[in-house]
């Protein structure tokens, strides 16, 4: 992730953050239709949950420029959700239904550069939360 990467991912989120509640409603539905099952992994408010989200993206989107007190924020958060029962399998959904918000609520500011920061900067955050649940892979 280059520094070009991380500008292109805040100008981005800060556009996002201007849709309020319409982000987190879509990225659940998104979610949850490309697998039903994830929705028994959310036992509280669903809106409550999209608040927490758009607070923790908003948290790691601003704490980029500062990576060596983000990832152990981030481990944490990982953590916790292999205690909630995430899957490996999970993130690569949760990237799937990100991206697809991102792309509907950015519309035409949704370039070729900020999908590839955006899947650079999901790519760096998701595997330092998975090395906090998962077991290492046998070599």
């Amino acid at each position: 992730m280059t520094n070009d990467d991380k500008l292109l991912v805040q100008r981005s989120w800060e556009r996002v953050l201007a849709l309020e509640d319409a982000a987190p409603r879509l990225f659940y539905q998104k979610l949850f239709e490309m697998d039903p099952a994830l929705r028994g992994l959310f036992k509280g408010d669903l809106q409550e949950q999209g608040t927490k989200l758009v607070q923790m993206i908003t948290a790691a989107v601003r704490g980029l420029d500062r990576l060596d007190a983000l990832l152990p924020v981030v481990r944490n958060l990982g953590a916790r959700h292999g205690a909630y029962g995430v899957r490996d399998q999970d993130y690569g959904t949760v990237a799937a239904a990100l991206l697809a918000t991102l792309e509907q609520g950015l519309g035409g500011e949704f370039t070729p550069e900020v999908k590839s920061a955006w899947i650079k900067t999901y790519g760096v955050l998701s595997q330092t939360m998975r090395e906090a649940h998962l077991p290492p892979c046998a070599a």
